[in-house]
């Protein structure tokens, strides 16, 4: 295995594909917006840049990194001769359907089909397909290139041999695979939401601050991020998405997201990707509280 290609060129999408191309992998980086791309690409330039000044790599090794990647708006044109597919779009499960029917189509019968989902049914997603047998889950952390842990999430017709491409593949790339099978959240996010959703039941109910909570978790409880910030780091709406899967999926009023994530949501606030969450990210007033009515 040695082609590779990733959908997505958003935050998780550039990650695996710096994570791949750093590994010696030829990568095939695929969006529909060319803005998108060359984001993405200076995004990997600049992390790459991190590491060198850290010592790292070197800036041989960066040139290397980007000489790996090319990147494609055709979805056609960038799955050709590929041995693995990893989806890496936005956390939407008719778009997901889509992109599979598409890469069923276009990719090599041969092709094993990844998705990056945080919570959505492996399963599911592969039914979109011809090749069931052939869809998996690898659940990147991020930051992707840092983070260690990739979920490796079996669908029901997952098989054992394509699991075990895909964990040896994990260990490949210097991450710590994990296999889980396929029900709401996996493991990751099935802890991890409860305790974030219920971080902002606080805030809602008038517990305690924005910083107070955070605070609270990170010194009493040795997160080396507090809820409400982590939130935002991974996106409020996403959060909100896989809350919603969960509470579909177990029909658990536990699960069921806090009002007021929907509500911030609703307002655009989205956590860093739009510059406001629980934390104001602009650059006058960066990691500073913000006041919320009910």
């Amino acid at each position: 295995m040695k082609n590779v290609a990733v959908i997505g060129a958003g935050t998780m999408g550039n990650g695996i594909a710096h994570t791949f191309a750093q590994n010696g992998f030829n990568v095939k980086l695929i969006d529909l917006s060319e803005k998108n791309l060359d984001r993405a690409m200076n995004t990997i330039a600049g992390n790459l840049d991190r590491m060198i000044t850290k010592g790292a790599i070197t800036e041989q090794d960066k040139h290397k990194t980007i000489g790996n990647i090319i990147t494609y708006t055709d979805i056609k044109d960038g799955v050709v001769n590929t041995d693995l597919v990893v989806e890496a779009a936005t956390e939407n499960i008719n778009l997901k359907l889509k992109i599979f029917k598409q890469l069923d189509e276009f990719c090599d019968e041969k092709t094993i089909l990844a998705t990056n989902t945080s919570s959505i049914s492996i399963t599911q997603i592969a039914a979109a397909t011809n090749r069931p047998q052939q869809v998996i889950g690898m659940h990147f952390m991020n930051p992707v290139p840092i983070m260690k842990l990739i979920e490796v999430i079996r669908g029901y017709n997952t098989t054992d041999e394509v699991t075990k491409t895909i964990m040896e593949l994990s260990e490949k790339l210097g991450k710590v695979p994990v296999e889980v099978n396929d029900y709401p959240g996996f493991v990751a996010n099935r802890i991890l939401m409860p305790m974030i959703n219920e971080a902002i039941e606080a805030l809602y109910n008038g517990v305690a601050g924005v910083y107070e909570i955070d605070t609270v978790m990170k010194l009493g409880m040795a997160h080396p991020m507090g809820p409400l910030q982590l939130a935002d780091f991974i996106g409020l709406d996403v959060c909100l998405s896989i809350l919603n899967v969960m509470y579909d999926g177990f029909k658990n009023p536990k699960y069921a997201p806090c009002p007021l994530l929907v509500n911030m949501v609703r307002a655009g606030k989205k956590g860093v990707k739009s510059g406001e969450g629980f934390y104001d990210y602009s650059e006058s007033k960066k990691a500073e509280k913000i006041a919320y009515k009910k």
